[in-house]
């Protein structure tokens, strides 16, 4: 951890997580968190720097204790926390944050940032209508009234049903009928499809469908990333037999989003599959989310694949038309917004693959709304579309976010990668990143030699011919070599 601006990333990634578990929207994490500038760290003191006054006010009155308990979460102890404006005192640059705090403090595996944040929109540094954008009260009050986050609870009666994702909503449905309960038919439920098609809504829905139905049953749901990392503190802490007591004895219904993230993870893996083996063998429920199916998780046991396998695989895909339409309308209703056919069929007309993407597309109209006074017009869901698609796409594929990955992967430290030292672990996790970025990035050898401490040509090449060697003798180091480029190429 190099510099105060990479712990800032660490700390908006726990936002992003918050978003992924429903604890925050992500028109909120949009708005008020992603576009926050570092400034410095100093005496245990976190200085952040915003475009204007409203937007201080609004961290300052909204989320200063959910920012305070993010920086305490990536460093291990309490840090206040600062909010300027830019221009408001000169900002000095971001210092080593080496400096502050103890390398080991934050660990090397931890999630790369998110990509650099864009400039502040326009309309947070313009007067708006009826009050300015310093005004918090008047702002605060305005959204208040407008129902601005438009969340709803995830239930089977907000689950916009379409041809697409049909089957799978009435297997979930199915198994929290009590009378169903006794006769597991579908166990493992196992439910893939690409990110932000309502995999996390319909566990949510189950969840929430057994709190009502049988209040008595004890519901557990997680996302395997979060079982990954309550088992390596469980490690740490040498207090396993508590993990275990909370996923394998006490759950009666065990759910579970993103399994894929077990990938690559020997230990995890192991961990699982005793987890899965003692739930079942118990007559517990088991409902499991991917990205993908199981045949095509990479790195994956071959033993877990075939139990994910046991049960039900019901897949969901890109809603079609009609329900694009029922989903924009449900998320204007819910935010007192109406549009009219014709900007309701031009963005389900765009926006074709991911539900978060038309829901934050009604978002920012509202937004627009609110700050401008202006009337919901094609022209404006045009703008909203064109910022989305630009915000979806892909971050530049960079030797940077090659070493992050690979030192995710390897858990070793990025800084070593560059380095020169020579222990295994460090000297495979270098050897893969030359290869990838060698693969995957327009880079000449010239220039990744320099990437990774100045190494020579001819290091390059005999590096890249081991690594091909590699790739052709070992079938586990070359799934995990395809899993990183596939994960950058995603992201």
């Amino acid at each position: 951890m190099q510099s105060f601006s990479d712990v800032l990333n660490l700390v908006k990634d726990y936002f992003l997580e918050k978003v992924r578990k429903n604890e925050l929207t992500e028109t909120a994490y949009r708005c008020w968190i992603k576009n926050i500038e570092p400034d410095r760290f100093e005496n245990n003191t976190a200085y952040l720097l915003v475009s204007s006054q409203f937007y201080r006010g609004i961290l300052i009155d909204q989320y200063m204790n959910q920012l305070k308990e993010a920086f305490e979460a990536v460093l291990g102890f309490p840090v206040h926390v600062e909010i300027n404006c830019t221009g408001e005192e000169a900002p000095q640059p971001a210092q080593p944050f080496a400096e502050h705090v103890a390398p080991e403090t934050v660990p090397a595996e931890s999630a790369a940032g998110t990509p650099a944040s864009g400039p502040e929109p326009p309309h947070r540094q313009q007067v708006f209508s009826g009050g300015s954008a310093s005004d918090l009260s008047f702002w605060d009050k305005k959204m208040q009234e407008s129902g601005m986050t438009g969340d709803y609870a995830y239930t089977f009666e907000t689950f916009i049903v379409g041809s697409k994702n049909k089957f799978a909503y009435s297997a979930c449905q199915s198994i929290t009928d009590p009378k169903n309960f006794q006769n597991k038919q579908y166990n493992p439920l196992f439910i893939y499809g690409p990110s932000g098609l309502g995999k996390t809504h319909l566990l949510m829905a189950i969840k929430n469908e057994l709190h009502k139905k049988a209040p008595q049953l004890n519901v557990i749901y997680t996302s395997c990333e979060t079982f990954v990392n309550e088992l390596i503190i469980a490690i740490k802490k040498q207090n396993t037999d508590e993990f275990h007591t909370k996923y394998r004895s006490m759950a009666d219904f065990f759910l579970i989003d993103d399994i894929q993230f077990l990938s690559g993870k020997e230990s995890s893996q192991e961990e699982f599959f005793h987890t899965f083996n003692e739930l079942y063998q118990g007559g517990k429920q088991i409902v499991i989310t991917s990205d993908r199916p199981p045949k095509d998780i990479n790195i994956l046991e071959d033993r877990l694949k075939t139990r994910f396998e046991w049960g039900l695989l019901a897949d969901i895909g890109a809603p079609d038309f009609e329900t694009r339409v029922a989903i924009i309308q449900r998320k204007a209703e819910l935010l007192h917004l109406e549009l009219s056919d014709d900007i309701t069929n031009f963005i389900a007309t765009k926006l074709k693959t991911n539900i978060r993407q038309l829901e934050g597309a009604v978002n920012k109209i509202k937004m627009h709304k609110l700050y401008t006074g202006s009337e919901p017009s094609l022209s404006i869901a045009q703008t909203v579309i064109n910022e989305i698609l630009n915000d979806n796409q892909p971050m530049p594929i960079t030797i940077e976010r090659i070493i992050d990955e690979v030192a995710q992967t390897y858990r070793v430290n990025a800084a070593d990668i560059r380095s020169n030292k020579k222990n295994a672990p460090i000297s495979q996790a270098r050897q893969i990143a030359i290869y990838i970025a060698r693969e995957i990035t327009q880079a000449t050898m010239k220039e990744i030699g320099q990437e990774f401490g100045g190494r020579d040509h001819t290091t390059i090449v005999y590096t890249l011919k081991k690594v091909e060697n590699l790739i052709k003798t070992n079938a586990h180091d070359r799934g995990i070599i395809e899993d990183i480029i596939k994960n950058i190429r995603d992201k």
